[in-house]
């Protein structure tokens, strides 16, 4: 009940729930004389209703059986509702939590795969990142926790950052990877139409087209760099690199989150962006951040083989939403 916005629907469950009780009951109570009563000369009374010529459809009265069925599933009913949650925000009188049942089993589960993670407590991410059993958990992690967005091949899609490119939005050091799975992101590109016409917007994106070698008009261009410098520095910098402390990407390495189109880039411009990767911090355990964080890193660094390395036994991982790290 702790998702409703206001009491009022813990009230309408519980008079749902009681009711529907109550009037199963209320309609045994007011009908029982029908129910039960069997015809004085033990003729059952006939309706009227015959099918395929001797198929006659009689009165008979409910058996007892089926009227103490209804009158104990009633019962039952009402008990369930004392003992466990079912009334609202009365949480029962046994206190049952289906959130505390998933948290201790996630608790055992932690408990039961601590031992393949603890040899990797002493190893710094790019140690991680170079042993095979490791790199092996660090897969299955990713591919239950983040394949969804970046994919299984880690490369991204429209809007979901490639993050084995090398290019990253906040920082591809190991500490900024374990922070962005951790917390999670808000990368924000403000609409600028209040301020920016379309045609003034073409240009910008001309000169955004331009700084990344790809083609663009001339006289568009020198126009854009005017406008860039008004609207865009801010964040892009002067020469368009970025900033990985706002999270601002580099518009000089032909590397698009969205594309590169002139339509694609003035559209971004007049109507802003609002990309959001989920923090996991609740739903990975340090252990796991930390060995994904490593397979994340390792794919545009290039980690080598350790040969020495003992194989691990791959640790479950929990199904959560896309990770996402640029």
């Amino acid at each position: 009940m702790s998702d409703f916005v206001n009491g009022f629907w813990g009230y309408f469950i519980s008079i749902v729930a009681v009711g529907g009780v109550v009037w199963c009951v209320w309609l045994l109570y007011t009908q029982r004389r029908w129910l039960s009563t069997k015809p004085a000369n033990g003729k059952v009374e006939d309706t009227g209703h015959v099918w395929d010529g001797d198929l006659t459809e009689l009165n008979n009265p409910v058996p007892g059986w089926w009227t103490w069925m209804y009158l104990l599933a009633c019962a039952f009913a009402l008990g369930y509702l004392f003992f466990m949650p079912g009334l609202g925000e009365f949480k029962g009188q046994l206190g049952y939590s289906s959130t505390e049942e998933v948290a201790k089993q996630q608790a055992k589960m932690a408990e039961a795969v601590r031992p393949i993670y603890a040899r990797f407590e002493t190893m710094d991410i790019p140690q991680i990142a170079q042993d095979p059993g490791a790199r092996e958990i660090g897969q299955r992690l990713f591919l239950n926790t983040c394949a969804q967005c970046h994919g299984s091949d880690a490369k991204g899609g429209p809007s979901f950052p490639n993050l084995a490119d090398g290019d990253w939005l906040h920082g591809g050091s190991p500490e900024a990877i374990t922070q962005t799975i951790t917390q999670g992101r808000v990368g924000v590109m403000p609409p600028w139409k209040a301020a920016i016409d379309a045609k003034t917007a073409g240009d910008i994106a001309q000169y955004v087209r331009s700084l990344s070698g790809l083609t663009a008009d001339p006289v568009r261009v020198f126009r854009g760099k005017r406008e860039f410098a008004n609207y865009c520095v801010a964040c892009h910098g002067v020469d368009g690199k970025g900033n990985q402390a706002l999270g601002a990407p580099n518009l000089t390495d032909d590397v698009w989150l969205y594309g590169s189109s002139e339509a694609t880039i003035v559209k971004t411009i007049l109507d802003g962006r609002d990309n959001r990767m989920p923090a996991h911090g609740d739903i990975l355990t340090p252990e796991q951040i930390k060995i994904l964080t490593a397979w994340v890193w390792g794919l545009s660094n290039k980690p080598e083989t350790t040969a020495s390395a003992a194989p691990v036994s791959t640790a479950p991982a929990s199904a959560a939403p896309a990770t996402a790290t640029k």
